[in-house]
């Protein structure tokens, strides 16, 4: 019924598994990234976990009775702990404290803590004792929660349980660009802003994987269907041609992002919407909204790096000799995309080994995400020395791809790898 489509299979595949650019792009290139991305997310939870076991637990003693000093006992067995007496806590107080002690979070035991605990363990059930938890919030990655805000609850379960049940709860608090903001919780405040942190970086990496895939196809379709001839020949500037077919890269791109980024969003409500009405927070209130300048420069920033994509895929493109091919190349870039995008997810850029922090702020398509979080901590000079540096990037493959289009070299550059090629074309003649 089909006569002939064994053998044409057989010949398909082994073409399609010799050609270098696919064998590299489908084949290897995933079994290099996703054990990479997968030590990443290990080394993020592991590094997070590590860092709150191994804190220092800084412990102002605002009561000085018996039972506080029982309770500092206490946090003594399970954790490296260091106390201050008699300090009323204020914004500035607070941030003095966390500079000297090198921590992130400390533990306010309050006046009257030790009464209260004498009148619950001597009858009156309705009294009650609590303990003052502030933890800093800098917007760092999604298991940035990972400690603190869950260690103090099993610290004041773990008592409870050895003195007196429900005798002690724990209030918590946290401090946002060094004000105190009481009754938030870190733990639930990072959870809210989960869906940014992973909502950032996927529309990056989608934009960026878009444009890229749309510039390379149309260069490699003029080239491929040699209407790059005629075009070349028409008087208009060649720079023109370059900007136009860039900035239509662009705008479709962006229309497919917008698109994505409305699906994901309805995907992320979802998610959110399990978090109580009563535990409700206004991240306005809290100054975690970048403000008109944050996204200015978050969208100067995108702009610029989307650019630079661009102009590297149009260079990149020039030396396919058709579609597929310019494809295949350029998907060697999307490891440079993928894999900062999801370590910056996940970590700190900042809590990374320095080796690691160099390469990262080394590949350019990782400021938009580092400008993304920056701008909501109000750290604007982050966000404008990354632009300074992409721009720098920016100009010198816009100004390559410029001189490419500006001779024939884009009619005429190739990429060939001539052994796998003549065994190819051997395989089809064998055929």
């Amino acid at each position: 019924m089909l006569k002939g489509f064994g053998n044409f299979l057989v010949k398909e595949l082994k073409e399609l598994v010799r050609d270098p650019k696919i064998l590299l792009g489908m084949i290897i290139l995933p079994l290099v990234m996703f054990p990479i991305l997968g030590a990443i997310m290990n080394y993020a939870m592991q590094s997070e976990k590590e860092k709150a076991e191994k804190a220092m637990w800084l412990v102002v003693n605002n009561d000085g009775g018996n039972w506080s000093n029982l309770f500092i006992s206490f946090l003594n067995y399970s954790a490296k702990v260091s106390v201050e007496n008699k300090i009323t806590i204020t914004d500035d107080v607070a941030s003095d404290l966390l500079k000297k002690y090198n921590t992130t979070q400390f533990i306010e035991i309050p006046s009257g803590f030790s009464a209260n605990i004498t009148e619950h363990t001597g009858g009156n059930s309705n009294v009650t004792a609590s303990v003052n938890f502030y933890g800093v919030f800098s917007s760092a990655g999604m298991f940035e929660s990972v400690g603190g805000s869950s260690l103090i609850d099993a610290f004041v379960y773990q008592f409870n349980r050895y003195w007196a049940p429900d005798v002690v709860d724990a209030e918590k608090s946290s401090i946002i660009k060094g004000k105190i903001q009481t009754g938030v919780d870190p733990s639930l405040l990072s959870r809210l802003m989960i869906s940014q942190a992973i909502a950032m970086p996927i529309t990056i990496m989608m934009l960026l994987t878009y444009s890229i895939q749309i510039a390379a196809t149309s260069v490699a379709m003029e080239k491929e269907e040699k209407t790059l001839e005629t075009l070349l020949t028409l008087p208009m500037d060649r720079l023109a041609i370059l900007m136009g077919k860039l900035s239509g890269s662009i705008i479709v791109a962006s229309v497919s992002a917008l698109a994505y980024m409305f699906g994901f969003n309805y995907y992320m409500s979802s998610l959110t919407s399990t978090i109580p009405a009563s535990t409700s927070i206004d991240l306005v209130s809290l100054g975690l909204v970048p403000s008109l300048f944050g996204y200015l420069l978050q969208g100067v920033s995108l702009f610029i790096t989307l650019l630079s994509g661009l102009a590297l895929a149009v260079i990149i493109s020039a030396f396919a000799e058709d579609v597929k091919s310019a494809q295949s190349i350029v998907g060697y870039t999307y490891p440079f995309i993928f894999i900062p995008s999801f370590l910056l997810m996940y970590l700190d850029v900042n809590a990374l080994p320095f080796a690691l922090k160099i390469f990262i702020y080394a590949i350019p398509y990782s400021h938009p995400i580092i400008a993304s979080k920056a701008v909501v901590m109000g750290d604007y000079l982050t966000a404008i020395m990354g632009i300074l540096y992409v721009t720098t990037f920016t100009l010198v493959f816009l100004y390559l791809a410029s001189r490419l289009f500006a001779t024939e070299k884009i009619l005429t550059a190739k990429l060939k790898f001539k052994g796998l090629r003549k065994r190819e074309k051997t395989l089809t003649k064998e055929l």
